[in-house]
């Protein structure tokens, strides 16, 4: 009887060691995968100049579903101005998710002009401060446009944004820079 009971202890501590190595070395391997994008969580608020004019900029980045798909809100207000006399706002919602089949960042963003950017992380620096990503399609505008966004962390607490397009068979030209800093 001392005996079966010693190996049903031992049965059972080792079903527990491995157990919990097994679980541990789970929770391991589980990589955040957003990790280089933590940095831009928060608010932020800022200016913009561009095609359409000088802009006040707020934006926001927000995990949502369960940290599944980072979120971002944005809106740029242009008051009257020489480049664009009747002033408007502008605002863009976006979301960036990862695509484990392609092993691939997709960042797609709707403006409230109707666009919406499918665009895919084309290059991270090698100190993740530089993400540049290119359109994969657009809907709501002419075939063959293409966009190019480029997020570069300037310090802890700004950034700078440039969005470019490129009509059918040009180069990229630069539609907007945005400077933003971390709203406290």
């Amino acid at each position: 009887m001392r005996k079966l009971l010693f190996i049903l202890m031992l049965v059972v501590g080792i079903f527990f060691a491995v157990g919990g190595t097994f679980s541990f070395a789970q929770e391991e391997k589980k990589e955040d995968v957003f990790a280089p994008f933590k940095f831009f969580m928060g608010k932020w608020e800022g200016t913009g100049k561009g095609q359409s004019g000088i802009s006040k900029l707020e934006a926001e980045f927000k995990f949502v579903l369960n940290g599944k798909y980072l979120q971002v809100r944005g809106k740029a207000t242009f008051k009257p101005q020489e480049k664009n006399p009747k002033g408007e706002v502008h605002e863009d919602w976006g979301f960036l998710s990862y695509d484990n089949n392609r092993k691939r960042f997709v960042f797609r963003q709707f403006h409230v002009e109707g666009f919406v950017n499918y665009n895919v992380l084309d290059s991270l620096s090698s100190n993740e401060s530089t993400f540049v990503f290119l359109s994969e399609s657009i809907e709501n505008i002419p075939a063959g446009w293409r966009v190019r966004a480029t997020y570069k962390i300037l310090n802890e607490n700004e950034f700078l944004q440039v969005f470019e397009l490129a009509a059918p068979g040009k180069d990229f030209e630069v539609y907007s820079e945005n400077h933003l800093k971390r709203k406290k």
